[in-house]
């Protein structure tokens, strides 16, 4: 599976997320549609934008009861998008459970994929707040393992961690890395980040991309120099 640059459209409106597609002449890139636009929306967004001809990363992050889990995924199911995504926080039985959900009668399904640990939070947070009282390290390949046991693709984690979680849990287990800016930017409220070339470097298989491109002067040139760093 080829690597790819997928933009965070964190907008909160279809106006806004239009918009900034259609800048997009010569390239249809793979979007991420996360709460925030969805939430505002609703499903019709994903079937617009499935209909401009973009994959979509549907990042709604479920986490609750298997039996609830399963059931919205089998809604989800019906969207047809490429990619979406669990808390692997939630267990292997719900993991599995979002898997059945999601596969459809013919047997296909998008990619489902798990997270791990935000990339906002930090070693010191997760074990204070969230008394997880090991490294962070071994908690992202702890969970990592737990979500390849449940069957799922890959995990969302830090660019950091991408090959250290191959190491674990195999290459073609796919790993998905938000926290990406160019040297020259921002890094929000990010806080284990890295840049597209250092992520290429480090075994990312997609980059999720937001700010550092939707906020750009050029948004296109922004991608197009993403896809280079990146994918090359």
């Amino acid at each position: 599976m080829g690597k790819d640059v997928i933009i965070a459209c964190d907008f909160n409106s279809k106006a806004e997320v239009i918009a900034f597609l259609e800048k997009f002449k010569d390239e249809k890139p793979f979007v991420k549609i996360g709460m925030e636009l969805f939430y505002a929306e609703g499903p019709d967004i994903v079937r617009t934008i499935k209909g401009m001809g973009h994959k979509i990363f549907l990042d709604l992050k479920l986490h609750d009861i298997p039996n609830t889990v399963k059931k919205a995924m089998a809604v989800l199911s019906g969207l047809d998008v490429d990619m979406c995504n669990v808390h692997a926080a939630g267990t292997k039985g719900m993991m599995q459970a979002a898997l059945e959900g999601l596969t459809r009668a013919d047997g296909s399904r998008p990619l489902l994929i798990a997270v791990t640990q935000l990339t906002s939070t930090s070693e010191e947070v997760m074990q204070q707040e969230l008394w997880i009282d090991k490294p962070i390290d071994e908690t992202v390949m702890h969970y990592a393992k737990n979500t390849m046991e449940a069957g799922l693709d890959g995990v969302v984690c830090s660019p950091l961690e991408a090959g250290k979680v191959h190491a674990v849990c195999g290459e073609k287990f796919l790993t998905i890395t938000p926290g990406v800016r160019f040297a020259d930017g921002d890094v929000g409220d990010q806080k284990r980040v890295t840049t597209p070339a250092k992520a290429k470097e480090l075994g990312s298989d997609y980059i999720v991309v937001g700010r550092p491109i939707t906020q750009a002067a050029d948004p296109v040139a922004a991608y197009r120099r993403c896809v280079e760093e990146f994918v090359g």
